[in-house]
Order: C-alpha cells, then structure tokens, then sequence
C-alpha cells in the first residue's frame, strides 16, 4: 500500500483512500472485517478502473474503533498471506 489517507474518522465510522491498491487487498480486507461481530458494516469502492482510488468504508457497533477492527483484518490478512507464502513454497521445492 503507498499511503492511506483519512477522509472521515468518526467515533463509529472510518473511511480511507487506500492508495495503489486494487480490488484484491481490499476485497481481502472486507471479508475479514464482515468476520469481525462488531463491525456493522465493511464496503470498498472503486470509481474508475483504470485511474480509481480504493475508498473503504467501515462502521463498527456499540463502541468498537473501527481503526482497530482495520488493524485487526490487516493482521489477520497478513498472517493469512503468510501462511499461503508457506504452502506454495512447500510444493515449489
């Protein structure tokens, strides 16, 4: 990711602009947010397919922070990755 930038950071609701990514992490990202019970809602959209900005929308529950639901799907995503990175390095050899 080149950069994220904060567009709305609301006690229940974060959007960012998820720089130079495409539909792949932040499709990744949404489903493991939607796992999350305190996230209300997880949705990404990208206005043009060739020159779009990835805008991800969350809203959480009661009084979960949405940027800690992002923190914990990035983390689980990444460890996912890994995991993945592991299992094709294993039959490559």
């Amino acid at each position: 990711m080149d950069d994220i930038e904060i567009v709305t950071n609301k006690k229940l609701e974060l959007e960012i602009i998820a720089h130079g990514e495409s539909h792949s992490i932040c499709n990744a990202l949404r489903m493991f947010l939607m796992e999350d019970e305190d996230v209300e809602y997880a949705v990404y959209g990208i206005d043009h397919p060739i020159v779009g900005e990835p805008i991800i929308s969350i809203k959480t529950k009661r009084t979960k922070s949405p940027k800690k639901s992002l923190l914990n799907a990035s983390t689980k995503l990444k460890e996912k990755s890994e995991e993945f990175k592991e299992l094709v390095e294993s039959i490559s050899d």
